[in-house]
């Protein structure tokens, strides 16, 4: 009669749960089959079997289908975990890899589009899923959370922030208009001179010059407003509201970077808009480094360029023209601009807003 097999809680049966509960090397393991071979010499008669050549047949039917699918695994159970795990802090590329692949039935890489984790973690930098550096310890990847919520909350605390800001602004001003103002009565009272009116000779007559009839003619120009003015005043409160968007982002515009959590390489830095995607996202190429990032409208900026430079309004009345900025009043926080193409050519437009026009990238 054989012999009995050894019994569950035997050396040997356990040495062989152990054996096949944890990770083995990559090399002997089969994503076609999910099957995880001990050593080379199981791998090899693994290879051989009727089941593998099945597995083989079907992916050769299609291989790119079979590849782009666990590529996809691959990246969607690492960005989960990375935006679980880590949230958007900096992390070691190599530390999420390890606590990914600690899962027994993760994708593994040999199935996928990439090679080694560089090459991966460097795709997800042109993707714009993630913000990578490298440093002497090796790739660094920064998730970036695009989540309705967040954006939500962000453009809320952005919001908050700029009214915080603007209420200082104003306040400041006040005071230092009431100020000046202040000093210029005082100079007016130091300056005027009051002297007795005399006649030297008692025959002439004593006259004064008022202006009131010029003042009242200028007043009556002013007031007086030509029936083109008037409709072309029409036509352009329309226009207005037909193209007042809450999206702004135009390809070929410069941008300034404004996402502290992107690290000190692109906060406040400036980039133009390569592409626009789905009105909000934009990909976005830094002018230092040349790095190619997929960003949100919320966490860039306009940039105003230096008088007589061409611009692109992004949102208003005329948006879409290219035009020359002419002058620019920081007190009220706007603009005049030139319109340089198109019908409306030649065209000066008063109180452009600073976030409704950004420099054209040359």
């Amino acid at each position: 009669m054989g012999k009995d097999k050894p019994g569950f809680l035997t050396p040997k049966a356990i040495a062989n749960r152990i054996k096949a509960k944890g990770l083995q090397k990559l090399r002997w393991y089969c994503q076609m089959c999910q099957k995880q071979c001990r050593d080379e010499n199981g791998f090899k008669c693994h290879m051989m079997s009727e089941a593998h050549q099945r597995q083989l047949l079907l992916f050769a039917e299609n291989p790119d289908e079979y590849v782009d699918s666990f590529s996809k695994e691959f990246e969607d159970g690492y960005c989960e975990l990375l935006k679980r795990r880590f949230g958007t802090k900096r992390v070691h590329a190599n530390i999420v890899y390890q606590e990914y692949i600690a899962d027994r039935e993760h994708v593994h890489m040999n199935s996928t589009m990439w090679e080694t984790l560089t090459d991966f973690v460097k795709w997800l930098g042109r993707e714009g899923k993630c913000v990578v550096d490298y440093t002497e310890k090796g790739w660094f990847v920064q998730y970036i959370d695009r989540d309705p919520e967040t954006i939500r909350k962000q453009e809320a605390s952005r919001a908050k922030e700029k009214m915080d800001m603007d209420d200082e602004e104003r306040t400041a001003q006040f005071i230092q208009k009431q100020i000046e103002r202040a000093a210029e009565t005082g100079k007016q009272h130091a300056e005027v001179e009051y002297t007795e009116l005399k006649r030297d000779d008692e025959g002439e007559k004593v006259t004064f010059s008022l202006s009131t009839a010029k003042k009242e003619e200028s007043r009556d120009k002013r007031k007086a407003k030509s029936a083109l003015d008037e409709i072309m005043e029409v036509e352009e409160k329309k226009k207005e509201k037909q193209n007042r968007k809450d999206y702004w982002l135009t390809k070929g515009i410069v941008v300034k970077v404004m996402l502290k959590r992107l690290g000190e390489k692109y906060y406040k830095k400036k980039a133009y808009v390569k592409e626009v995607q789905d009105l909000y996202t934009g990909v976005i190429k830094m002018l230092d480094s040349g790095d190619v990032l997929k960003i949100d409208q919320t966490h860039v900026e306009t940039v105003i360029p230096a008088l007589g430079k061409a611009v692109m309004v992004v949102n208003g009345a005329y948006r879409g023209e290219e035009a020359i900025l002419e002058s620019i009043d920081e007190k009220k926080f706007c603009c005049s601009i030139r319109i340089s193409q198109g019908l409306l050519k030649g065209r000066v437009v008063h109180g452009v807003q600073y976030e409704d026009i950004s420099k054209l990238h040359v």
